[in-house]
């Protein structure tokens, strides 16, 4: 069974606003907002895409408006991931 890890969700995130080497997004931030860590909800959507993309998902979109912070991201990754599974 695939999982998103925190190292991957970091990539899809610094990739999305293109600072994959200047963005410090740590293990601390994950329960902080994607707003206040420098994400605007287009980067957000961006993410969420490429992730359905990479994992071959389709994320609720209801859900995916709820997951404001990156252990959101994970927990609503990787739930529709072991649902599929």
């Amino acid at each position: 069974m695939s999982e998103l890890t925190f190292d991957q969700l970091r990539g899809f995130l610094l990739r999305a606003v293109g600072e994959e080497d200047s963005t410090d997004l740590s293990a601390d931030d994950l329960d902080a907002e994607l707003s206040a860590l420098g994400f605007d909800s287009l980067a957000v959507i961006d993410v969420t895409s490429k992730l359905e993309q990479h994992f071959g998902i389709k994320l609720p979109e209801e859900s995916t408006a709820e997951a404001t912070t990156p252990r959101g991201l994970l927990d609503l990754v990787n739930g529709v991931l072991a649902t599929s599974a």
